[in-house]
């Protein structure tokens, strides 16, 4: 069963537009603060599609879906890991990404968003490399 990943691809373009807007404008300006924002976001939402898409992805390595269903976004994640989707590094990346949404979703503080943008470049290869682990298997 192919999985499509139209969505996924969209939230990183969305993404990557945001990222280079935000590097042309000067820092604590409106336009900035516009444009992290909107970062944060599209970080937040892409993160979200991977998590959702890869569950689908190892759906094929349990019983049921029903058990799938169960698994928290860590555990999608390990999941992967454990079926060599992704390496010992990546799998620490993923984390740190989840618990950067996490800080970011509960504390909407500055220094939160900034540390979002810190991670990005990462997570554009990172997410790019997931969404073709999760369109070729």
């Amino acid at each position: 069963m192919a999985i499509s990943t139209e969505y996924l691809e969209r939230c990183i373009q969305t993404l990557e537009k945001s990222y280079t807007l935000i590097k042309t404008v000067e820092e604590g300006s409106i336009d900035y603060e516009m444009y992290r924002n909107s970062l944060v976001k599209s970080f937040e939402i892409t993160l979200e599609q991977a998590g959702k898409l890869l569950r689908k992805r190892i759906t094929p390595y349990f019983a049921s879906k029903k058990a799938v269903d169960t698994l928290t976004f860590k555990d999608i994640f390990r999941h992967a890991h454990k079926h060599s989707l992704l390496s010992d590094y990546e799998l620490e990346r993923w984390f740190l990404y989840r618990d950067n949404r996490n800080n970011t979703a509960h504390d909407y503080e500055r220094a939160f968003a900034e540390e979002t943008i810190l991670l990005i470049d990462n997570f554009l290869q990172d997410v790019k490399k997931l969404k073709s682990v999760i369109e070729n298997g």
